[in-house]
């Protein structure tokens, strides 16, 4: 997906108007507008300002990752990011953990069906 059609569609599921955009990003709705179809390309301080105002990562935005990142998640993040190696590595071994077993139910539930 382009990236005009990602602002409009995260802009739609946020239930917010271009006005609103423009105002939380400092623009206008107009300009938005120009961004959703394709007319102008945001710079990349502007851009970043949409995924924040968005709630998704600049990465995201612009279709680098289909993997929503929000501001919760980056913040966890960022926290594993500035923890000691040990204490890193330990969650990271829990998390691990959980998530093969996240998958494994998962694949059970898809052989039940």
């Amino acid at each position: 997906m382009d990236l005009g059609n990602m602002i409009s569609e995260l802009r739609k599921k946020k239930g917010l108007n271009r006005e609103d955009l423009g105002k939380a990003v400092g623009t206008s709705g107009p300009v938005v507008g120009r961004y959703e179809r394709g007319e102008i390309t945001p710079s990349v301080e502007m851009a970043k300002k949409l995924a924040d105002a968005l709630g998704v990562s600049l990465d995201y935005l612009i279709g680098s990752t289909n993997m929503v990142i929000d501001k919760k998640m980056l913040y966890r993040l960022e926290v594993l990011g500035s923890i000691s190696k040990e204490e890193r590595e330990r969650i990271l071994l829990v998390m691990d953990s959980l998530l093969r077993d996240a998958q494994m139910t998962d694949a059970h539930k898809k052989l039940a069906s």
